[in-house]
């Protein structure tokens, strides 16, 4: 491993996961404020980071000064609790999401450098492999509290990350077949790096990659993945594992301190690899549309500055879609939940994956001009 490895490992983790994270905290708090005709946190009072906080405008001392909290709270064990897999319950969140990174593509390149921990021809399936592993956490933590309003939250979490999941996975069926559908490649691919370049060659994934027959097909798939993502990251309005009207605090109603603190990170960081995932599969990664990409062709290090920049901040964009759909869309009922994945979402993902393949048959076969 070399150098550049290890400044690409270095910015993955630094930035979207150590650095997204504070940041969100913060835009949450004072976009979901303005929404709501309130000021949020605008400074922070804490003795020792008083003059921090008037360095810091706006607040923006405060996920400083929660981290300094969630550090020094007491970190208390339930005495009949499964001390083992009570402990690894918040790893087993935050550390899947994290290792989605390192197959996604934030840039071009730089001086030849690929902007990519690891080129991986099956990148897609990892990346979705250890994103599914999330669901352990929760379920694992939820059933070690030995609480039982951690343990149906717990049980929520499980039975709504696979009913999601399905849509999830049936909508990237459809990107690999809208990347494979151009009548000069047919050949399918599952890496992430070949999918940004083959949007950047033909056209988004969102706009049919080039084929306008499958545009529809495109902005379908992107909606199902978009709806399915904020169910697998358990944020409004199908936050039901965590429910506090209903179940205190859900699977992580007996943790404190930076336990609470991992399974928070973990939510984030999920957020962020569905937001870098949707960036990937359907908006061009780091590519711009309308001809505009001519900017950023060519080997020169601030060009590659430039596609990490763009990256950055469709991914950006996404994030703040989430927060606000949070703000404005009030939960479902559990029994809602369940009807719109298995009798909505998967029906019409299907129905997609069918009229992809459809218009791909009669448009390489010459039937749709």
């Amino acid at each position: 491993m070399g150098l550049p490895d290890l400044l690409k490992i270095a910015f993955v983790l630094g930035f979207f996961v150590f650095g997204l994270t504070p940041l969100m905290v913060i835009v949450e708090r004072r976009l979901s404020a303005f929404m709501q005709g309130r000021i949020g946190p605008d400074r922070v009072d804490f003795p020792l980071l008083h003059r921090l906080g008037g360095l810091l405008p706006g607040g923006l001392a405060q996920p400083l000064a929660d981290a300094i909290k969630f550090i020094f709270k007491e970190d208390i064990i339930p005495d009949e609790a499964d001390r083992t897999i009570y402990v690894l319950a918040p790893l087993m969140v935050l550390i899947p999401p994290a290792l989605g990174l390192i197959v996604i593509p934030f840039g071009s390149e730089i001086a030849g450098v690929p902007l990519q921990v690891a080129n991986l021809s099956v990148g897609v399936l990892f990346s979705m492999s250890v994103l599914s592993i999330a669901v352990y956490g929760l379920a694992f933590g939820g059933w070690a509290s030995n609480n039982k309003y951690s343990l149906l939250g717990g049980l929520r979490a499980s039975a709504q990350l696979v009913s999601y999941e399905l849509a999830l996975a049936l909508s990237i069926i459809a990107v690999l077949m809208i990347s494979a559908g151009h009548p000069n490649e047919t050949l399918g691919t599952l890496d992430p790096r070949a999918i940004v370049e083959r949007q950047i060659k033909y056209g988004w994934n969102i706009l049919g990659g080039g084929n306008w027959w499958l545009a529809f097909s495109g902005i379908v798939g992107f909606i199902l993945f978009f709806v399915a993502a904020l169910a697998e990251n358990n944020r409004l309005p199908f936050d039901l594992p965590e429910c506090e009207a209903e179940l205190v605090g859900g699977y992580h109603t007996e943790y404190s301190s930076m336990k609470f603190a991992l399974f928070m990170m973990g939510e984030y960081v999920g957020m962020t690899v569905m937001a870098a995932l949707m960036t990937t599969f359907f908006l061009g990664g780091w590519s711009l549309p309308f001809g505009l990409n001519r900017f950023l062709d060519g080997s020169d290090w601030w060009k590659g500055l430039l596609s990490v920049g763009v990256f950055i901040g469709k991914v950006v964009a996404i994030l703040f879609v989430y927060v606000i759909i949070r703000w404005t869309l009030p939960r479902f009922k559990y029994n809602q939940l369940m009807d719109l994945g298995w009798k909505r979402l998967v029906p019409l993902a299907l129905a997609n994956v069918a009229l992809v393949a459809v218009i791909g048959v009669l448009t390489q076969s010459g039937g749709a001009k």
